[in-house]
């Protein structure tokens, strides 16, 4: 039995409390058989930027009660933190039949357990046989440090039940390069479950995967057994303790493409299955001028300071991975013969997101001058005017 549902976008939950609590150790990988090998992340093609998993952690039998009655299930991102301005999935698995989820949130690993409080959106839900899966995302995390220097400084991820389990665990993950919108993120997602006694398919479904998108899938079981990897995708982690298996992998789209991961679960008594696959769209990436070309008052002067051109993401952040070649070329002729020339180094590489081009000049008199910039795989972007030899 499968059951299965895909839904192209969510709105926002609502803005969500703070809870500090300890959280757990780390998730741990067991020997599995048979398995097959793991694909190769397909990244995309003809795009400056990409999603790059940046840091994973998790934990399992981590049902920790706390003084109101409540439990917490959490881990932190040690040793080393997401950059921010990281996308975050956080799956949580546990023993139950509805989400009694009421809080996820983040906070430091220092004593007090500073409470950090980037908004975690629920995607996806199952539930099947007295177990449960939840994910959820953050986009743009902030309000951590990066790199953290110490163990106080360990961002940490938590949900908190509004009720005691006895069993839970969760998998995060950490990705740069992901929109930093939350409403744009969000891709399509889907939702599968069953129950099985020997050779069993895990599916969540097929979902569509737009070029440069992170297609997320991942899939837990009270069989603890081999299982078998979706073809195509890259694990991320895997796990087990006593009651519970887990496996997240992904990949990263080169073009459209419908995702469709399955699992074969190699169970030997009834079990339950659960998977879930979602999509997280890349980050708009665009030319900006970081500094716009200034008025000089000499034809053939350098235009001071330095022209800069930066790919921004959708927030204005220089995109710090993009190192192609950005190209300036006169856009308005503001000469009175319209045969004025650009002179100086017109095409140079970026760095760190940023391209500077540091001695451009323009050889005749004239007002309302426009540069235009270019990259291959972005939009043109048209500067700010300037005048030459003009107050």
């Amino acid at each position: 039995m499968r059951t299965s549902t895909l839904i192209a976008r969510l709105g926002l939950l609502p803005g969500l409390a703070l809870f500090a609590a300890g959280c757990g150790d780390v998730l741990t990988a067991p020997p599995r058989s048979p398995t097959l090998p793991a694909g190769t992340p397909s990244f995309a093609t003809g795009s400056p930027s990409g999603i790059v998993l940046d840091q994973q952690n998790g934990v399992l039998n981590d049902g920790i009660p706390w003084a109101s009655g409540g439990t917490h299930v959490g881990k932190g991102f040690d040793p080393t933190n997401p950059h921010r301005g990281d996308a975050i999935v956080a799956t949580f698995v546990w023993r139950g039949t509805t989400n009694t989820i009421t809080t996820v949130t983040d906070h430091l690993s220092d004593a007090a357990q500073t409470p950090v409080g980037n908004t975690y959106t629920l995607v996806d839900y199952v539930t099947m046989g007295g177990y449960s899966m939840a994910t959820y995302v953050a986009t743009n995390v902030q309000g951590f440090p990066d790199p953290n220097t110490s163990p106080d400084g360990v961002l940490a991820v938590h949900a908190i039940f509004s009720d005691m389990i006895s069993e839970g665990g969760v998998m995060l993950s950490a990705w740069t390069g992901v929109s930093g919108v939350t409403a744009q993120a969000l891709g399509a997602h889907g939702s599968g479950s069953g129950v099985g006694s020997s050779t069993t398919i895990a599916d969540p479904g097929a979902f569509p995967v737009d070029a440069g998108a992170l297609a997320y899938a991942v899939t837990m079981s009270n069989g603890v057994v081999g299982v078998d990897r979706p073809p195509g995708f890259t694990n991320i982690s895997s796990g087990s303790d006593q009651a519970i298996e887990t496996d997240a992998e992904y990949l990263v789209a080169g073009s459209a493409l419908t995702a469709e991961p399955q699992w074969t679960w190699y169970f030997t008594s009834p079990s339950v299955w659960l998977a879930t696959g979602l999509a997280l769209r890349p980050a708009a990436a665009h030319l900006g001028f970081l500094v716009q070309p200034s008025s000089t008052m000499l034809p053939g002067a350098a235009i001071s300071p330095p022209v800069q051109v930066a790919m921004l993401d959708e927030l204005g952040h220089p995109v710090a991975g993009f190192t192609g070649l950005v190209s300036v070329a006169l856009a308005h002729d503001g000469s009175l013969l319209q045969n004025a020339r650009l002179s100086g180094t017109a095409t140079v590489n970026a760095a760190g997101g940023v391209a500077t081009f540091p001695d451009l000049s323009i050889d005749q008199v004239g007002s309302g001058f426009t540069l235009r910039a270019s990259a291959s795989g972005l939009p043109a972007v048209v500067s700010a005017p300037f005048n030459v030899g003009l107050p």
